[in-house]
């Protein structure tokens, strides 16, 4: 794949977040055995940790939208070589259940093979997360 088309598949994927469709539409921008990272306290989160496959990045979507509150996402930018793409930005959301907020950076570094994503990774302030996740 080329830069340019690994910006569009990044652009694809938030496009298809940002209009709230369903997350098995969404997933089908996965490969079938998608690598699928969240690092952080494994446990607090059904979300965090690695699991592979469409149905973890369609439970990661349902889950997120379920349990919290997205108040911001701003992208900064996306980057791109000829296999990844890298999303740069700052998020805010409420964590439904502690109703507590919480801000921080991400980077989600997304491997792309063919026309699909082989890899997710996102990468943000977890322990921040993990403690507006506990009561």
């Amino acid at each position: 794949m080329t830069q340019t088309q690994n910006v569009s598949i990044a652009r694809d994927l938030l496009a298809a977040l940002a209009e709230g469709r369903h997350p098995e539409a969404v997933a089908t921008l996965f490969g079938e055995d998608v690598l699928f990272e969240i690092p952080g306290d494994i446990g607090v989160l059904p979300w965090i940790g690695h699991r592979t496959g469409r149905s973890a990045v369609a439970h990661f979507i349902a889950s997120t939208r379920a349990m919290t509150e997205l108040l911001t996402f701003d992208v900064e930018e996306v980057l791109a070589s000829d296999a990844r793409a890298v999303i740069v930005g700052e998020l805010a959301s409420r964590i439904k259940a502690t109703d507590k907020v919480v801000e921080t950076a991400f980077a989600i570094v997304l491997t792309i093979s063919g026309d699909r994503v082989i890899r997710f990774q996102m990468l943000e302030d977890s322990f921040a997360v993990s403690l507006a996740a506990r009561a």
